[in-house]
């Protein structure tokens, strides 16, 4: 993080001396890992960016870079002081992060910026507790939409996943995936289009997104969806801690009370949203693509495997000291509102 700092002044014989200060402008590093056109890239970041310099007037602005690291290495990163900002998703880490699987838990009725909110909501009041962020600042927290089966082959029925090669980020995804049969491969996001394209899986689950933003149009031509989807993906927005407290105390309070927290989650949870529409929209005009919606025989199959999952992340979570049936009520009364 780099501080550069301006200062005029101005001296006239006999009168007194004048000095005004340009303010100091703090230019962060944002380090991110999807492609540019990727729609965190594209809108959310420079929504956010915007966001920081009309809070601070202009004293805080940022940038993005790309290949700074794998995904699963991003917080590390942060961690680490070579970045100072990024997103993860908590599934990359395995073991890592285990509250955040219940926001990722199926069953819950609502869109990804109601989704968003919720999540951050029961963060800060039950979830923050565990620190599973440790050494990073969180400044807001979102969730993909539902998560949905995209295949290389018509998948007409919950049995026909059965015995896939299924890409899985993991987290929620990775435990519906195991009961359903699948074969799970775990490669991160931007790797998705060549695992199908070479044939090393046999489908991809994701949110509606992907279908524009990782070209599933192509390489996975048919979307087996089920209604409220197979599950969420977590991920965090994470600022240093050190560079947060490098800032000047006004820019600070502005930043917290203006566009971290539940703001930026709500708004990062809305352009998910946008995003799935988006892949909606391209599946639409794809013509060699398809649509199966899951039957009521094999939604009903899949909501008793589905009590299994959220009962083995319950038992998790409450090991931990966290009461999951309460932030699981949370969660769904959040979303109604």
């Amino acid at each position: 993080m780099k501080h550069f700092a301006k200062l005029a002044g101005a001296t006239a014989l006999g009168l007194c001396l004048s000095v005004s200060a340009l303010a100091a402008e703090t230019k962060l590093t944002i380090a991110s890992w999807a492609p540019p056109s990727h729609h965190m890239n594209s809108t959310m970041w420079p929504e956010l960016i915007s966001r920081m310099e009309a809070a601070t007037g202009g004293e805080v602005t940022a940038e993005i870079k790309y290949g700074l690291a794998p995904p699963p290495a991003m917080m590390d990163m942060v961690l680490d002081g070579a970045a100072d900002m990024t997103w993860i998703f908590n599934g990359y880490n395995p073991g890592r992060f285990v509250g955040t699987k219940l926001i990722e838990l199926p069953g819950y009725e609502g869109n990804a910026e109601q989704a968003s909110v919720a999540y951050w909501r029961v963060y800060d009041a039950m979830l923050k507790q565990l620190d599973e962020h440790k050494g990073v600042k969180v400044i807001g927290l979102m969730t993909h939409g539902p998560g949905q089966v995209h295949a290389n082959r018509p998948v007409n029925a919950l049995s026909d996943i059965d015995g896939l090669k299924v890409r899985i980020g993991g987290g929620v995804a990775g435990d519906i995936g195991a009961k359903l049969g699948m074969s799970g491969i775990r490669v991160p996001a931007p790797k998705v289009y060549e695992t199908l394209d070479s044939g090393a899986a046999d489908a991809v689950a994701m949110p509606a997104e992907g279908r524009k933003s990782f070209k599933l149009t192509e390489v996975a031509p048919h979307l087996y969806e089920m209604p409220g989807g197979f599950y969420r993906g977590a991920f965090a927005l994470i600022m240093s801690q050190e560079a947060f407290d490098d800032l000047p105390e006004a820019a600070q309070k502005a930043l917290e009370e203006q566009v971290f927290g539940e703001p930026l989650s709500r708004m990062a949870g809305g352009v998910w949203d946008l995003a799935d529409a988006s892949g909606m929209e391209a599946t639409a005009a794809a013509a060699d693509n398809t649509v199966t919606v899951a039957s009521a025989e094999d939604q009903a199959a899949f909501n008793a495997i589905a009590a299994e999952v959220i009962d083995s992340v319950k038992a998790e979570v409450n090991a931990l000291g966290v009461d999951a049936d309460a932030a699981i009520a949370m969660i769904k009364a959040e979303m109604a509102k």
